[in-house]
C-alpha cells in the first residue's frame, strides 16, 4: 500500500509548474503539457528513513523527486542493501506503470525529501495525450538501465557525499576534527561545514539546497537526541562516531532512537580521537559495543586527511604479495610510493608481503623497514633452528620470536593504517581474512610454509601460509571499496629452475658428490615453499586482473630463500615502481586516480 503522505503545502501550483519545467525529465515538452502534469500532480513530503513504496506492491503511481533523495533497495534477512539512488529530478515507480508489474523493489527516503506523484489514472491520461513526454520517461528508464549494467560499475557502492559527526560526550573537541575534516574534503571537491546554529530553523528544502551547491556536506550533531541531531542523522550518508580515546565504550546518546542499522546504504565509522600516542586496546573495547563498525585512530592532521580520503573513495589501498626473499622488494616500491608523495592508506598481504605490510601499517620509516627486515631476515637465518620433522622442518620459534621482538604485543586493529594479513584455514578450506588480535600471531600463520614451519592453531581450527589460497588478496581490498588498489606481485617470476634429469635422491654415501657438483639441484626447502604456493598460481592471475596499477618488478634471478640479496631485491622494486609512477598524473597525490 502507497503511504498516506501529507502535501506539501509550502509551493503554490504556479510554483510546481516551474520547478517540473525545468527538470531535465520533460526538456522539450510544451507548456501545456508541463501544466497538465502539475494538474494532475499531487504534492508530498517524505522524511528520511520513511518508505515510499515496497517491492511486490501494486504499481499505481509514478513519482517525481523534487529535493532531497530516495533509495532503491532490496532486503535480505537482516538488513536492506542500497542498489542505487534517485536524485532531484528523477522519477521513481515509472517503470511499473510502463509494464504493468507489480513493484521489483523498494523506495526509501535517504533525506527528508519532496515530491510528486502522479497516479496510475492521471499518467495515462497525460502522456497518452503526450507522447513527447513518454518518450522522454522512456529515454530516461533505458539511461538509467544502461547506467546500472555499464562494465565496472555493477556492485559499485555509492560514495557518499554528506557526512554527520556525532560526539560521544560534551568533552569530544568535535570542532578541531570537523574543521579539519572539512579542509580535507576540499581536495576532491567543494565542502561545506553546517552547524546547528547555522541549519536549525531551516527547512529540508534549505539543505536540500546546500547538498546541491556542494560535492560534500559535513554536518555537527549535538552529543544528545536534540531535534537537530536527530535530523543531521536523517541527512547523513555516513555518521562519523567520534570518541575520546581514553573514554569508556558506551552507546551514543545521540542515537537511542536510531533503530536497525539506520537508513538502508548509511554508514556508521568510528572515529578514535588520541593525545600524543595511539593507546592501545581502545579499538578493542568499541568492538563489543560498535560491531563491524570500522574504527579510525586520529593523532593529527595526517590522519584526518586519510580518514577524508577513504570517506570519499579515494584512499589508495597497497596490497603484497609472498615470495621469500624477493619479498624486499616491498621495500623499494615503498620507497618510491613515498617520494612521489602517494598515500598508502590501507595496507594488505600474504607471507612475507604480510610482514612487510604490517611494519608499513605501523608508520615506520624507509630506514626503519630496511634496519628491521635486515636484522631479522639477512643477519641471521630465521629458519635455522631445524627439529624433528614430524610436521615441519624447523620448529619456528626463531620467526615466532623474532615477530614478537620487532612487533611488540599490539593488535591489529591498533596499528595507525587499516591493515589486514590473509592466512590459509586448513580446518574449512577457506582463506583467514585477520583484521583483529595479536599481529605477531597472525602474521606468524600467514608465513608458515607447510612443511618448513609449523603451523598455527587457533579456536580449533588451523592455520598455514596465505600464498597456499591466495597470494595477493586484492579481493579482499577491493571488497571495501575505498578506492583505487595498487598490487604488488613479486612471486609471478619462475620460482626455481635446475639443470639436473633426475628421478631419484642420491644415496646417503654419494651426498658430499652431490653437493660438490654445484649442479642446480632443488632443496626440500624450495620445493616445499613453491609447492605451497603453485595452488595459487591461477587465482594470482585474477587477483591481478583486479589491481588499479599492477606492479611486477623483474626478480627471477634472486632465489626465494637468498636473504642476502635484499639491496638487489630492494632495488629492483624500487626502479621498476619508479619508471611506472613517472607516467602517473600528479593528481595522484590529492586525487588518487590510477591508470
Amino acid at each position: 500500500m502507497e503511504h498516506d503522505l501529507p502535501e506539501d503545502t509550502l509551493r503554490t501550483r504556479s510554483d510546481l509548474r516551474l520547478v517540473l519545467a525545468r527538470l531535465p525529465i520533460f526538456d522539450a515538452i510544451a507548456p501545456e503539457t508541463i501544466v497538465a502534469i502539475a494538474t494532475e500532480c499531487v504534492l508530498m513530503s517524505l522524511p528520511g528513513g520513511a518508505t515510499l513504496f515496497e517491492v511486490g506492491e501494486p504499481s499505481d503511481a509514478m513519482y517525481v523527486l523534487l529535493s532531497g533523495a530516495l533509495g532503491t533497495v532490496a532486503s535480505t534477512t537482516d538488513r536492506r542493501k542500497l542498489l542505487g539512488r534517485v536524485g532531484p529530478g528523477e522519477t521513481v515507480g515509472e517503470m511499473g506503470l510502463i509494464s504493468g508489474h507489480v513493484r521489483s523493489v523498494s523506495v526509501v527516503a535517504l533525506r527528508d525529501s519532496e515530491l510528486v506523484r502522479l497516479s496510475r489514472e492521471a499518467f495515462e491520461t497525460v502522456f497518452f495525450q503526450h507522447p513527447q513526454a513518454m518518450m522522454s520517461i522512456a529515454r530516461l528508464t533505458v539511461a538509467r538501465h544502461e547506467s546500472a549494467t555499464e562494465p565496472g560499475r555493477r556492485g559499485r557502492r555509492p560514495q557518499p557525499r554528506t557526512f554527520t559527526l556525532v560526539p560521544q560526550h560534551l568533552d569530544v573537541d568535535v570542532t578541531v576534527f570537523a574543521t579539519a575534516l572539512v579542509a580535507a574534503l576540499r581536495p576532491f571537491g567543494h565542502a561545506e561545514l553546517v552547524w546547528s546554529v547555522r541549519g536549525a530553523d531551516h527547512t529540508s528544502h534549505w539543505f536540500n539546497k546546500i547538498e546541491a551547491a556542494n560535492d560534500f556536506v559535513v554536518y555537527v550533531a549535538d552529543h544528545e537526541p536534540t531535534s537537530w541531531s536527530k535530523l543531521c542523522i536523517r541527512q547523513a550518508d555516513t555518521l562519523l562516531l567520534l570518541a575520546n580515546s581514553s573514554a569508556d565504550a558506551a552507546p551514543w546518546s545521540a542515537l537511542v532512537d536510531r533503530t536497525g542499522a539506520g537508513l538502508p546504504g548509511q554508514r556508521a565509522e568510528l572515529v578514535l580521537l588520541h593525545d600524543r600516542q595511539v593507546q592501545r586496546g581502545a579499538a578493542a573495547r568499541w568492538m563489543p559495543v560498535l560491531p563491524d563498525i570500522p574504527h579510525h585512530h586520529v593523532l593529527g592532521t595526517a590522519d584526518v586527511e586519510r580518514i577524508a580520503r577513504l570517506l570519499t573513495g579515494n584512499a589508495v589501498g597497497l596490497v603484497l604479495s609472498g615470495g621469500g626473499a624477493r619479498g624486499f622488494a616491498h621495500l623499494g616500491v615503498v620507497r618510491a610510493l613515498r617520494e612521489r608523495g602517494i598515500p598508502i592508506d590501507l595496507v594488505g598481504g600474504t607471507s612475507i608481503g604480510a610482514i612487510m605490510g604490517a611494519a608499513i601499517a605501523h608508520g615506520w620509516d624507509d630506514e626503519q623497514l630496511i634496519d628491521v627486515f635486515r636484522r631479522t631476515f639477512v643477519d641471521s637465518n630465521p629458519l635455522a633452528d631445524y627439529t624433528l620433522p614430524i610436521v615441519s622442518l624447523v620448529s619456528g620459534r626463531r620467526v615466532t620470536q623474532r615477530l614478537r621482538n620487532e612487533f611488540g604485543d599490539i593488535a591489529i586493529e591498533d596499528l595507525p593504517i587499516p591493515f589486514y594479513c590473509v592466512s590459509s584455514n586448513l580446518t574449512t578450506g577457506a582463506v583467514g581474512v585477520h583484521r583483529t588480535g595479536e599481529l605477531w600471531r597472525w602474521l606468524r600463520a600467514s608465513v608458515a610454509i607447510p612443511g618448513v614451519l609449523p603451523p598455527v592453531m587457533s579456536g580449533g581450527e588451523i592455520y598455514v601460509d596465505g600464498a597456499t589460497i591466495n597470494n595477493l588478496p586484492v579481493d579482499v581490498m577491493r571488497e571495501m571499496g575505498r578506492g583505487p588498489v595498487i598490487g604488488v606481485d613479486v612471486a609471478a617470476d619462475r620460482a626455481f629452475s635446475t639443470d639436473v634429469d633426475d628421478v631419484d635422491a642420491p644415496p646417503f654415501w654419494k651426498l658430499l658428490n652431490f653437493f660438490a657438483k654445484r649442479r642446480r639441484r632443488p632443496n626440500i626447502f624450495q620445493v616445499l615453499w613453491r609447492s605451497g604456493m603453485v595452488n595459487s598460481a591461477t587465482a594470482s592471475a585474477a587477483q591481478r586482473e583486479q589491481t588499479d596499477l599492477l606492479l611486477q618488478p623483474s626478480l627471477e634471478q634472486i632465489d626465494l630463500l637468498n636473504w642476502k640479496a635484499y639491496r638487489t631485491a630492494i632495488e629492483a622494486g624500487y626502479s621498476h615502481a619508479t619508471e611506472r609512477l613517472a607516467a602517473a598524473p600528479a593528481a595522484w597525490t590529492s586525487k588518487p586516480t590510477l591508470p
